[in-house]
């Protein structure tokens, strides 16, 4: 089963990415993170990054993250969306048929 990747610091620096950001106590991104596990299923890929919180307070604080769960999306060496509120799985697509249209097969 293809499962979101822990992100690196090399990954970090790359131009594009989208990265799930949790806490492991938190209730609402145990949901968030079924959601994304799905989708990845679906498409049988690793699409996502995902970052402990805890572990990466620099970042959390250099880049206003308010809370958890939250999914960054970084296009162009530019944070272009946080998203807060998962809601559904799609929701999630609808940002994903914007930032990574290649899913679709719409290059």
């Amino acid at each position: 089963m293809v499962s979101l990747q822990e992100i690196t610091e090399q990954a970090l620096n790359e131009e594009r990415y989208l990265l799930y950001i949790y806490t492991p106590f938190c209730g609402t991104c145990s949901v968030a993170r079924t959601m994304l596990e799905k989708i990845e299923s679906v498409h049988k890929e690793t699409i996502f990054y995902e970052m402990n919180a805890s572990y990466f307070p620099e970042f959390m604080y250099d880049n206003k993250i308010e809370s958890v769960p939250c999914l960054l999306i970084k296009e162009e060496n530019q944070i272009k969306e946080k998203i807060y509120a998962f809601r559904s799985i799609g929701n999630i697509y609808s940002y994903l048929i914007q930032y990574k249209p290649e899913l679709f097969g719409n290059n």
